[in-house]
């Protein structure tokens, strides 16, 4: 198909049912006016005219040019748009996202239909408008997404805190303090400034605040009832991005077309994001658009239901992740089979050892995780798990004998454990790593559990002192195949940290390998997956002009002060500084996390981080600084915050919270 010529609205306004205008940034085919077109949207609250700006051109000019509206809107309180933004996924974000859909539809550039496509933010509000079931709606592309705000989101994971729930409250108190663009919204900047300001809130404290799967999680989340969606679905992410396993679950569960892909991606559109290999997914996403939007037959439907990367082994230092596409027509797939293997001490009974067993305790100390990597990968070098060697030193370890075949594995492993424990409430990790003939582990999937969750996330129970529990803990889907001479090992540990909070007080638990056991997704090998057709090279749209300022800078330290026993680890996650010329405008974004303790004590846990981010044009100079401390004792989380916001060296705002937050089982 040839490309067509692209005109950008640079900004329309869409008005709601309250009088409340959003932003909407449009790019056109030639033409459209008087041959209408299906249109597309991504309804996201990232800024479409500074920190997503380039991002957005490259995407939607290329959807454009290949016959489609496609909009940017800027979410209410987000960017240009008015109001204030105080939450994710309220239900006045997709009161507005049906109100949204109507006005493209009537539009004389739009043919009556659209489809929404998003990544992260985006991806989940694109299911969940599409379980509303707008008549406009004709298809979703969803990527890096979930069904279930609570079991699979970034806020817990096996009714665990993960502590990036901190880090991406961070980000978004971050975004939330910053004003819309004067050359866009007029005189009426300020005001709208300072009522966001004062109006977006600490969305780290009411996300503390629901530490079960109760009606606020509840809301929004579709796996409620997956059915509600009709229309068709393109569910993506990847192993290195912490949202993999509901892509599993969409394919099981939905009622409606749909189909699955999963690559060697961490959090980012796969025609951007390492460490693997990257896809024309632009041009994926237009196959699927021309299919389900103009009802061209070009056999995407007729594709098996999931394709995903079987990844080869390598070094965890690596930053490449070599494989090979492989393909299932249904899932669950028939032919996977569940192969279960009990424990002993010390290794993975395949049927040979004869081994005698005995219980084997473990209180793990809080170093165990610093090694882990991120829930989800944003940089795709430094954020992904190093040589789990290092966190394998405080944990129970249990290792097959070396292989003599190649095996791969398709689907979430699974580990039964009987246990008891000597604490009310616990937590248990379980790693499955790849072990080299040179002894280096690579982690390839892991899973946690709060113990008092082991029934569910609704109504979690204590433990009883000394009881043994038979509990399951799920690992995150991969693909991944061991060659021959590897072994598997399983890793239990009592803490993760920092990847997830621990426990109120340490817990000593007590396992009994003999009734214990580990069931991983054998696949045999598939000869169809070599007729796949190819996925092509990455393709894009123009992008703006920019000039860059200041290089990106990613670093990762973990330091062990043996002077105090200060064990911290340091994030520096700082975007590039750069001007994007055609509004003349220069941004930035920096950001440190630090996670710490001393002497191993529970009580001397501490997170924080600290965000700047910076717009500038000629004298309007905007800057502000957000800083969150996330702390616990046994009994409560304490948050204290800061939001400071200057115009040149005037400090406009200035805002601190100090918040104490009943722990409820976790």
């Amino acid at each position: 198909m040839l490309e067509r010529a692209v005109r950008e609205i640079e900004n329309a306004w869409i008005e709601m049912s309250d009088g409340c205008r959003l932003a909407a940034r449009i790019w056109l085919p030639e033409g459209a006016e008087d041959d209408p077109v299906p249109a597309v949207l991504e309804y996201i609250p990232y800024r479409k005219r500074d920190f997503k700006a380039v991002r957005d051109a490259e995407v939607h000019s290329f959807f454009a040019a290949h016959g489609y509206a496609s909009l940017r809107v800027d979410l209410r309180g987000s960017g240009d748009s008015e109001g204030v933004l105080e939450d994710e996924y309220l239900p006045l974000e997709l009161e507005d996202g049906l109100r949204v859909l109507e006005w493209i539809a009537e539009q004389e550039w739009c043919s009556g239909k659209v489809g929404l496509f998003g990544l992260s933010w985006g991806g989940f509000n694109g299911l969940q408008l599409a379980s509303l079931r707008p008549e406009q709606l004709g298809a979703v592309v969803t990527v890096c997404s979930s069904d279930d705000r609570y079991e699979d989101d970034v806020h817990y994971m096996g009714g665990c805190l993960l502590t990036d729930n901190l880090s991406w409250a961070s980000v978004m108190f971050s975004y939330n303090s910053l004003p819309p663009d004067p050359e866009v919204v007029g005189e009426a900047w300020m005001d709208m400034w300072i009522q966001r300001l004062e109006g977006s809130g600490l969305w780290l404290k009411k996300w503390l605040e629901h530490q079960k799967r109760d009606g606020y999680w509840r809301h929004a989340s579709v796996a409620e009832d997956h059915r509600s969606i009709r229309c068709p679905v393109f569910a993506v992410s990847g192993w290195a991005d912490g949202y993999s396993n509901a892509v599993f679950r969409l394919m099981e569960n939905l009622d409606a077309p749909r189909k699955g892909l999963i690559g060697p991606w961490g959090h980012k559109y796969p025609h951007m994001g390492g460490p693997g290999p990257t896809i024309d997914f632009l041009g994926e996403c237009v196959r699927w658009w021309d299919r389900w939007l103009k009802g061209i037959q070009n056999g995407v439907d007729e594709e098996p239901l999931m394709r995903m990367w079987m990844q080869d082994t390598i070094s965890p230092t690596s930053e490449r992740r070599p494989g090979r596409w492989v393909a299932e027509e249904e899932w669950p797939s028939s032919r996977t089979l569940e192969r279960s293997y009990p424990l002993l001490p010390g290794f993975i009974d395949m049927g040979s050892t004869g081994y005698p067993a005995w219980d084997m305790p473990i209180q793990s100390p809080l170093s165990v995780g610093l090694f882990a990597g991120k829930w989800y990968s944003y940089a795709e070098s430094t954020d992904l798990p190093n040589d789990q060697r290092e966190d394998d030193g405080g944990a129970l370890v249990f290792d097959t004998p070396p292989l003599d075949e190649t095996w791969e594995i398709l689907g979430a492993p699974e580990v039964k454990l009987v246990l008891s424990s000597d604490r009310p409430q616990a937590m248990v990790a379980v790693r499955l790593s790849d072990v080299a003939p040179d002894g280096r582990a690579t982690r390839v999937t892991y899973g946690l559990l709060n113990l008092s969750h082991r029934d569910g996330h609704s109504s979690p129970r204590e433990l009883e002192e000394g009881e043994e529990y038979e509990v399951t803990v799920s690992m995150n889907h991969v693909a991944q195949s061991f060659p021959a001479g590897h072994r598997l090992r399983l890793s239990v540990s009592t803490s993760y940290w920092p990847l997830a909070w621990p426990s109120p007080r340490p817990a000593r638990l007590t396992i009994k390998p003999e009734v214990s056991s580990i069931t991983v997704p054998w696949r045999p090998l598939r000869r169809e997956d070599d007729e796949l057709h190819p996925l092509g090279a990455p393709r894009q749209g123009q992008s703006p002009p920019t000039t860059g300022l200041v290089p990106p800078l990613r670093e990762w330290t973990v330091t062990h002060n043996l002077a105090s026993n200060e064990v911290t680890q340091r994030i520096v996650n700082n975007d590039a500084r750069y001007r994007i010329e055609n509004i003349d405008l220069e941004l930035g974004n920096e950001s440190t996390e630090s996670y710490s303790y001393v002497n191993n004590s529970y009580e001397t846990l501490r997170a924080e981080v600290r965000s700047h981010r910076h717009l500038g044009r000629g004298d309007w100079q905007v800057d502000t600084h957000t800083r969150t401390i996330l702390t616990s004792d046994e009994g409560h989380f304490r948050v204290q915050a800061s939001l400071d916001a200057y115009l040149g060296d005037t400090r406009v705002f200035c805002r601190s919270w100090d918040e104490r937050i009943p722990r409820d089982m976790i």
